[in-house]
């Protein structure tokens, strides 16, 4: 990290914004900022996950495909049902999609430019955020509906919230009177007056520090509970429980839900359910943006806590109706809302009970209580050992442990989403009946047909998957402790966690060895590139400290680029467009995709663009883990050309993915073609805008070195950190870490709890109802097993979730530990639920309750050569003394 006392001069807009810090007082240093630029990590969290569904609903879209081709030769295996069922919903549903998918990269992009001062970037930025926005709403609607009641209902409030963003774009256009007043740079006083504005306002309001840090992490939290309802209600949405009518018979068509004919009425408080909640999350992101909301906090009020609380109702409305089929356990769904209030609330009274009789009892109960069941409070007493008596190098090392925290919770927490539901949904499919296979073995309908076809390396993708959710879903629990995080055993836990990945990927997204052994070596031919592009291209750079928070700045936006493209890349390579052959049929053969047969050369344009994007995604971050190797690599552009070729491998595999016919192709290639060239542009921008503006500014000595910026940049932080104590940080950071994890366990539950594990019943013979869950009926014990810890944690998450929004019982805030106990209760719901709901043999279930054990080996064994490694440094330099 940089001195105090040196002054980086940014080379470019996003750097200076970055790095600028306001003269406020304390609680108002955002004052001055624009809002895209204080929510720019939640909006930049935002755009990815909508890239992420969008990616994924464009590969496999709403209604289904043809298992098998039609007899007439009109329709082939692997074709989207809709595009033949509902034809213009199909077109409807493509381009608003594939517009909402770039746009959402387009989106990434501009915050990377925002400088915190409204120029042209901010409208710009608010502009292809509308597109982005409507095109999310217009693919719901279309891809959603299928009656006259879902149809009326979403178009009613899609219509609202489209009207109501038509008149909040056009009063924002007419209040900037020129747009050539927002690109051309301000002088520097027009940012202090503006700042100073922004003061006396708040003064008049009376709003101190407090209370405008209060307001500032409550629009976090929202905007962080948003942006998750936002995606997973639009994955529900499209890909409704009980699946889709593959033929039309009876009274039902193609591609229409399955529920919807048996269950009419469970479907649509589904529908209803998941649709308020969806367009209530969206309307709550549009409100944070809307910066005019804050003067009118009764409005913000209402508006604000009422929509979250009708998300959440509405998440949780539609899990109970659409995650089972009885009455019996719908109502149990429900019950354990109130089970897991009782169980909270019951831990705070007792706490309350015993702080009546001996208050200095409370605190070490509740301690030596955390230490039986975490273990990161165990280690808690050598925080305070060995502290460094320089306040400047002891800051520096907590920032670097902030660092690693975020590092590590940001990677393990996609990971568990990603691996739980790749356990559900494994590669190759899940055999429609029972049989036998070639080789004598019998199956039964819902069990994995690799697991049939090709054992071995279904088990090594069973095994790999499984380490890595296991490693990431420890990792998490043990994010806390600084002890490990001192001496990097959780980052060191998560490359075993990519390397896991990287075996899972390559086992399960082909078929013969030779495709595996290529797959892999694209990983290595991205570390073998970025060695050599790092030794020809930093021969004559001299090593200096000057420009750490610069490479760190970049290194996060990495970070962040990397980690989406490989959570997309990873789902999509599993499970290809087109689905799986069923059977063994004519040529092909069962578990391999029908695209490959079908569509060879889409396939083969989809298979290794989507390989490469993931490959290198991977190496990226496993780069960007260690600062010796991630320095000269930010330094020299390496790993920015890497990101490059991995993004735009994501596109191209999009293109030969999403699409069977050259038209909707070309719209795609077009999309392509315009990211590409708003990158160019960016570029372009981002080198020659910093010599515009030192070219048009009337006093050359406002740029980001004069000694007012230094100035800035020393009161700054200080400012920011000014009434907050040490007790009153840790705590917020708890409940963000809280929060987190109450977040993931609830969208990966929710997804998981409306699709479950082996599949659902395509007819209605022999006893059993189409669209009811296959594992119910062939397996009851492990569907109930799956069922109950999947429920529990999902209840329990959102329960969490409920009691850690900073508006919950005002003042009267709960003590952390009962939540964290709930948490714990959660992440083991979740080994459980995959544990059982992940294979139909109950050794392999057992193995991975047992994967716990190693995992926990390698921490510990990790950590105590890291420790041994520093006491042995440390003896030999007191020696050498």
């Amino acid at each position: 990290m940089a001195s105090s006392n040196e002054v980086i001069a940014p080379n470019n807009p996003m750097e200076s914004g970055n790095q600028k810090a306001s003269n406020q007082p304390a609680g108002n240093k955002s004052s001055g900022r624009s809002t895209e630029f204080q929510l720019r990590k939640y909006l930049l969290l935002l755009a990815t996950l909508v890239a992420t569904v969008t990616y994924v609903a464009g590969l496999n879209l709403p209604g289904g495909a043809w298992q098998e081709d039609t007899k007439d030769g009109h329709h082939h295996a692997g074709d989207p049902i809709l595009q033949f069922a509902h034809h213009r919903r199909y077109l409807a549903f493509y381009y608003c999609n594939a517009t909402a998918f770039a746009a959402s990269l387009v989106v990434s992009l501009l915050l990377l430019v925002l400088d915190g001062t409204n120029t042209g970037w901010e409208a710009l930025l608010r502009v292809v955020m509308v597109l982005d926005l409507l095109g999310l709403m217009g693919a719901y609607a279309a891809g959603s509906c299928r009656d006259t009641f879902t149809t009326i209902y979403s178009a009613l409030l899609v219509c609202a919230v489209f009207a109501y963003i038509v008149i909040a774009f056009s009063a924002y256009v007419i209040s900037n009177k020129s747009v050539l007043a927002m690109l051309l740079p301000k002088k520097q006083g027009e940012d202090t007056e503006k700042g100073g504005e922004h003061v006396q306002d708040n003064e008049k309001q009376g709003k101190d520090a407090g209370t405008l840090e209060h307001e500032d992490e409550l629009r976090e939290v929202l905007m962080l509970l948003a942006t998750f309802a936002v995606t997973i209600t639009y994955v529900a949405g499209l890909s409704p429980p009980g699946g889709f009518w593959g033929d039309s018979s009876g009274d039902h068509k193609m591609s229409d839900p399955v529920l919807q004919e048996h269950y009419s009425s469970r479907y649509q408080a589904f529908f209803v359910c998941n649709t308020t909640a969806f367009i209530a999350s969206l309307v709550i992101i549009i409100l944070l943006v809307d910066k005019k909301l804050s003067s009118n906090k009764s409005v913000r009020f209402v508006a604000l806590h009422g929509l979250i609380t009708t998300a959440l109702f509405g998440l949780m409305g539609a899990y109970a109706a659409g995650s089972c089929r009885e009455v019996d356990d719908t109502t149990y769904v429900v019950c354990l809302i109130g089970g897991v209030l009782a169980y909270i609330f019951l831990q705070v009274a007792l706490t309350n009970a015993v702080k009546k009789k001996d208050p200095s009892l409370t605190h070490q109960a509740a301690s030596e209580w955390l230490k039986v069941t975490a273990i990161r409070s165990f280690l808690k007493s050598k925080r305070e050992t060995g502290r460094d008596q320089n306040n400047s190098r002891n800051k520096q090392h907590e920032e670097a442990v902030e660092k690693a925290r975020s590092l590590v919770m940001l990677l393990a927490t996609l990971v568990v989403s990603i691996t739980y539901q790749a356990g559900f949904d494994p590669p190759g499919g899940l055999w429609p009946s029972d049989g036998r296979a070639a080789d004598g073995h019998d199956y039964k309908n819902g069990d994995p047909i690799l697991l049939t076809t090709h054992p071995t390396r279904y088990k090594v993708f069973f095994y790999c998957n499984s380490a890595a959710f296991v490693a990431s879903l420890i990792v998490i629990i043990m994010v806390q402790s600084r002890f490990l995080l001192k001496r990097h055993t959780l980052e060191a836990a998560m490359i075993l966690d990519l390397f896991g990945l990287i075996g899972a990927y390559a086992a399960g997204s082909c078929r013969d060895e030779i495709t595996s052994i290529y797959v892999v070596a694209l990983a290595g031919i991205v570390l073998v590139y970025v060695v050599i592009h790092i030794i020809f291209f930093t021969l004559d750079h001299e090593d200096n400290r000057r420009d750490a928070e610069k490479l760190e700045n970049r290194r996060e936006v990495l970070l962040l680029l990397a980690i989406l493209a490989a959570t997309l890349t990873y789902q999509a390579g599993l499970t290809p467009p087109g689905g799986f052959w069923m059977d063994d049929k004519g040529v092909h053969h069962a578990g391999y995709p029908i695209l490959y047969d079908n569509y060879h050369r889409r396939y083969t344009a989809f298979f290794y663009c989507n390989a490469a994007s993931f490959m290198a995604s991977v190496a990226v971050i496993v780069l960007l883990v260690n600062p010796n190797l991630y320095r000269p690599g930010i330094r020299c552009y390496a790993l920015y050309v890497c990101m490059v070729v991995g993004m735009f491998g994501l596109m191209g595999a999009y293109a030969a993915g999403s699409s069977r016919d050259l038209r909707t192709s070309i719209y795609v290639l077009t999309l392509v073609v315009a990211v590409f060239a708003f990158v160019a542009l960016e570029v372009v921008i981002f080198w020659v805008y910093p010599y515009i503006k030192i070219l048009l500014s009337k006093d050359p000595n406002t740029e980001d070195g004069s000694p007012s910026s230094i100035t800035e940049q020393k009161t700054g932080p200080q400012s920011e950190t000014t009434g907050n104590t040490p007790q009153a940080q840790k705590e917020k950071n708890m409940r963000e870490y809280l929060m987190l994890l109450g977040v993931l366990a609830a969208s990966v539950t929710y997804q998981s709890g409306l699709k479950p594990p082996g599949g659902l019943w395509q007819d209605s013979n022999n006893g059993h109802s189409s669209g009811n869950p296959i594992l119910h009926d062939v397996n009851r014990g492990r569907y109930y097993a799956f069922f109950y810890s999947n429920s529990t944690s999902f209840m329990a998450s959102i329960v969490v979730v409920i009691l850690l929004l900073p508006w919950t019982l005002h003042k009267h805030k709960l003590p952390l530990w009962p939540m964290q106990t709930a948490i714990l209760l959660d992440m083991l719901g979740l080994l459980g639920a995959y544990a059982a709901g992940s294979t139909r043999n109950w050794e392999m279930s057992r193995n991975v309750i047992y994967l716990v054990i190693p995992v926990l080996a390698y921490i510990a064994a990790y950590a105590a050569v890291s420790l041994f490694r520093k006491r042995r440094k440390c003896h030999n330099s007191q020696e050498e003394v």
